[in-house]
């Protein structure tokens, strides 16, 4: 298994009448509420947190991308991932995960190909290039960006950037969306042709089919865990088969929020008012941003594919809010898996035993949770939970879809050549 510890970075400092005041977290939130000093401290808080889960040894620290949202404040992972790098590059075990960019949001996209070769380079050849459609309230209402036309801006700008990646020739790009008489980034990749990528999806027929084509990982990022993602998985994983893909589980993985303490008694005093912060208010979304006209294709809606925001789901807040979803609830649900180290080891180990996915990306902060309490939890997942379950799966070779980085050998020869 690898595990990825990964951050929305949220504003932990939303009033407690948030969900009854205003009536979205995405979109439409007031820049009133935002405190430039409180936000400081959370990115540096933030940071040194996944700092601490490099010195931890974890196989990957993850960032992403999201627009006009309290919920995750980051409309720039490559910021972060720029910071992150310089400690990266001298770590012998962890990468550098970026589930963004939105490929359709970039004017023109050949910017995600040269930023990301920044920070390959960067990291010494760390990176895991994440390319995500991007959500409708991302790209739709607060970019703005035709639903319509949403897709085609997103398939033309991959098929640009993997060309540019790959290419050692200027070229030329005449397309429908981009036009470019010399198309040269520099720098160049470390990784050639070019860093891994992965796909994170909600489950359209159309992203499972580009996943397995071109032997990229495709990730399911829920917020409701591991219970939800096997509903998205066993389709991938269908259709896999049916195009003739090897299953390597190594091709998918899963999101999940995980917390450990001494017991589960003291799991639930730690983190439950924090994780009731994160589905009450950071998921306080209004279901008019949930997807705009035309964001989903109909190949999906005709496969009964449907947003995890669109009301068919009753969500968490919604439950946290009036009454009927408990603690116990949200374990059983698969919302978190929470508890002992002994209890989570287990859970987990049943868990993954029965999806086949060989990638964790572990939220290991939720909502409100102050910077001891991350800390305490990553350092007693890497240490007591980890090692435990790292060997599911250990009999498929991950490296298609994971960075091998570049020879710290060859790097100091050619710095100490005069």
């Amino acid at each position: 298994m690898k595990f990825i510890a990964f951050h929305f970075m949220p504003y932990r400092a939303l009033p407690s009448d948030f969900e009854e005041k205003y009536p979205s977290v995405w979109v439409t939130p007031p820049k009133t509420l935002f405190d430039p000093e409180l936000g400081h401290r959370m990115y540096h808080d933030y940071l040194d947190e996944l700092e601490f889960a490099i010195d931890l040894g974890f196989d990957g620290v993850g960032v992403n991308e999201h627009h006009s949202n309290a919920y995750g404040m980051m409309p720039s992972p490559n910021l972060m991932a720029s910071i992150l790098s310089r400690k990266i590059r001298n770590s012998d075990k962890t990468s550098l995960l970026i589930l963004g960019n939105s490929l359709a949001a970039y004017n023109p996209p050949i910017r995600v190909a040269e930023e990301m070769a920044m920070l390959d380079v960067l990291s010494g050849g760390k990176l895991i290039a994440g390319f995500p459609v991007g959500t409708s309230m991302d790209g739709n209402y607060a970019y703005g960006i035709n639903p319509a036309e949403l897709r085609e801006r997103y398939y033309e700008a991959h098929d640009l950037i993997m060309k540019a990646w790959k290419s050692d020739e200027v070229f030329m790009w005449n397309g429908k969306y981009n036009q470019l008489r010399y198309v040269n980034p520099w720098p160049r990749t470390a990784q050639r042709p070019h860093p891994p990528v992965w796909i994170p999806g909600g489950g359209s027929v159309e992203t499972y089919d580009f996943c397995i084509e071109n032997q990229y990982s495709f990730s399911f990022l829920s917020y409701f865990g591991h219970k939800y993602a096997n509903k998205v998985l066993g389709p991938f994983w269908e259709r896999n088969d049916e195009l003739g893909g090897d299953r390597n589980p190594y091709k998918t993985g899963i999101c999940q929020f995980i917390f450990v303490s001494e017991s589960d008694e003291r799991a639930q005093i730690e983190y439950e008012e924090h994780i009731r912060y994160f589905f009450s208010k950071c998921m306080h979304t209004d279901r008019r941003f949930a997807e705009a006209p035309g964001y989903r294709t109909v190949k999906s809606l005709r496969a009964g594919l449907r947003s995890q925001f669109d009301g068919t789901k009753k969500r968490p807040g919604d439950m946290l809010k009036d009454g009927t979803m408990t603690w116990q609830d949200l374990i059983d649900e698969g919302f978190i898996i929470a508890g002992s180290p002994t209890t989570v080891r287990d859970r987990l180990r049943e868990v993954l035993g029965s999806i086949r996915a060989g990638n964790v990306v572990a939220l290991l902060h939720a909502g409100s949770m102050p910077h001891w309490l991350t800390r305490k939890n990553m350092q007693m997942f890497a240490e007591e939970v980890m090692p435990y379950v790292k060997d599911i799966h250990s009999e498929w070779d991950d490296s298609q879809y994971w960075p091998k980085g570049i020879s710290e050998e060859k790097v100091q020869e050619t710095v100490t050549q005069p």
